[in-house]
């Protein structure tokens, strides 16, 4: 925590006034000769470009790898041979592992950007500019700090809540606080989005790549679900329904699928609740990182990366339903045909032969082929498609959710609407009654090829619904983390959800590519939070001690 201090103080004051390598059509950035402090706040395109760096490089260590080892390998959706993630799929990392490290300082990065702009940009800002322009600029950075902070507090449970790094010169010294107020703070923060942010319509313009008043209020749905206040979590997730600002692909605007969504010239589309904006063939820490990782071959890419370094688990390929079409935008399969990648040479076939990480497919979602397939922008490890923190396809499973309640199953119409339509777009029958705890057959029993596997499982259809719809988008192993309720968060007691990954097949496939080689892990409780790096425990040992409450200003 001293470095992420000291770095709040620093660095983080200069980017957010200069931000390198950015999209001219998204940032429209300031000169920045002889920019400083006092000279920089005079306009309001200067307040409003203010923001810009929210959304780039200080997501990029998240996303380039740390982010799916800790949300797809560890939910089980994906696996990996690589040293560095492997133990997130085996439930073995420890305070030394990499990704972790880079997942806490990514994310830190964002709440300390985010603070440097809310402590230090409204004294400075010339009586000239607009008021709310800066209103909106500041519910901006609320709103990535709570970003930041949501991620960080499900992943590592109870942290130090930091509002200015300035009040710790003197001491780097800071103890964690309570997981119940660091909701309260992300809370707090999304409800100052939501009453600051402008509001807007969504058109689909790349030049939408901010987050308005209806992103905040998204947000506040998810983390009222969290906790289980579903009143609010409905009253929140149907406020944006109702306010026509996102619309969804496929079902609002016509002639658009799911694999769309994915694609570059979709940047901001209009159901983007909040994207990371990425710079493609911008340095290194402002493209999108991903495709290098997800591509099955440098084919797809034409820029020599593509290291298949993720592939799906027999687990996630066998919880589609068939027809679903997600899993064509979701995971490749032998055969499949993409016309969008590598469209020079006529499009790219997967191979027959594909096996990303000793699976029987690879991933699909992320990957967008060579620059020539982006308009001629792109480069090694710096795509231009952007990154999903929320969609508005969320909206409605959290409203399909919080009308649910605690109740196990549901008939409610409305409900029955809301993930129906999720369910149309995947192109799959409706359901006429929503069941959180039946027992069904488990997809990967087979008595000839993979009897050592239970022959049934309990799906949970909201958890199913969310799983394929959100598959590789990092948010899997979050929804099992609240699996068992807001009591189970507070208290890191995850029954339902140990039970579940327990059962998921996590294997290889054979060269016949029908024999898995069964392997499953249980989790502890402990599990489900990550070990705060050695790193930062060193310099603050009282990241190791009990969490105590904080006291709000």
């Amino acid at each position: 925590m001293k470095t992420n201090i000291k770095y709040l103080i620093g660095a983080a004051l200069m980017s957010i006034f200069a931000v390198t390598g950015c999209k001219k059509d998204f940032f429209n950035r300031p000169p920045e000769s002889a920019i400083t402090l006092d000279n920089f706040y005079q306009t309001d395109a200067q307040v409003a470009a203010s923001t810009n760096g929210l959304y780039n490089s200080v997501w990029f260590s998240y996303a380039a790898k740390a982010g799916w080892a800790v949300c797809e390998m560890t939910s089980g959706n994906g696996r990996s041979y690589s040293s560095d993630v492997s133990d997130f799929g085996q439930f073995t990392v420890t305070n030394l592992n990499t990704q972790n490290g880079a997942a806490w300082a990514s994310l830190w990065t964002v709440v300390e950007q985010s603070n440097a702009l809310i402590n230090y940009m409204p004294a400075k800002v010339a009586s000239t500019v607009t008021k709310s322009v800066v209103n909106n600029a500041l519910g901006e950075a609320h709103f990535m700090r709570a970003m930041g902070y949501f991620h960080i507090v499900r992943l590592w449970g109870a942290v130090p809540i930091i509002e200015n790094g300035s009040d710790f010169l003197g001491n780097f010294q800071v103890p964690r606080n309570n997981i119940a107020d660091v909701y309260k703070f992300i809370i707090n923060d999304l409800k100052f989005a939501e009453a600051n942010c402008t509001a807007m319509i969504r058109t689909g313009s790349t030049t939408q790549g901010h987050v308005s008043s209806g992103s905040a209020s998204a947000m506040l749905a998810k983390v009222y679900l969290y906790m289980q206040d579903y009143t609010d979590a409905l009253a929140e997730a149907q406020k944006v329904i109702q306010s026509g600002e996102f619309k969804l692909y496929g079902i609002d605007i016509a002639g658009k699928t799911y694999n769309d969504l994915y694609k570059t010239a979709n940047n901001n589309n209009e159901e983007s609740i909040c994207q990371i904006q990425w710079a493609g063939g911008a340095s290194y820490g402002h493209g999108n990182p991903q495709q290098a990782s997800l591509a099955y071959s440098t084919v797809i890419t034409g820029t020599g990366d593509g290291y298949a370094v993720l592939g799906p688990t027999p687990d996630l390929q066998n919880a589609y339903e068939a027809g679903d079409a997600r899993l064509h935008g979701t995971l490749m399969e032998a055969g499949d045909f993409y016309p969008e990648l590598d469209a020079a040479s006529g499009g790219y076939t997967v191979p027959a032969t594909v096996d990303a990480q000793g699976g029987d497919g690879a991933i699909k979602k992320y990957v967008v082929g060579t620059p020539a397939d982006n308009g001629g922008i792109g480069a090694a490890q710096s795509a231009a498609n952007n990154t999903y923190l929320m969609r508005y396809a969320e909206v409605y499973l959290i409203a399909a959710e919080a009308i649910m309640g605690n109740n196990t199953t549901s008939t409610d119409p409305n409900a029955l609407g809301y993930i129906n339509t999720i369910r149309k777009r995947a192109n799959l029958a409706p359901i006429t009654e929503i069941n959180r705890n039946h027992t069904v057959q488990n997809p990967n029993y087979d008595a000839t090829y993979n009897p050592t596997v239970p022959t049934t499982i309990v799906r949970d259809d909201i958890l199913a619904e969310r799983r394929i719809e959100f598959a590789i988008e990092n948010d899997y192993w979050y929804d099992l983390g609240r699996l068992d309720g807001w009591n189970g968060i507070l208290t890191n007691q995850h029954p339902k959800a140990i039970t579940i990954i327990s059962q998921q097949e996590r294997g290889t496939y054979a060269s016949d590519r029908k024999t898995i080689y069964h392997q499953a892990y249980t989790p502890s409780n402990a599990d489900f939070q990550l070990p705060i790096p050695a790193t930062e425990t060193t310099s603050d040992p009282k990241l190791l001690d009990a969490p105590v409450p904080y006291v709000f200003k």
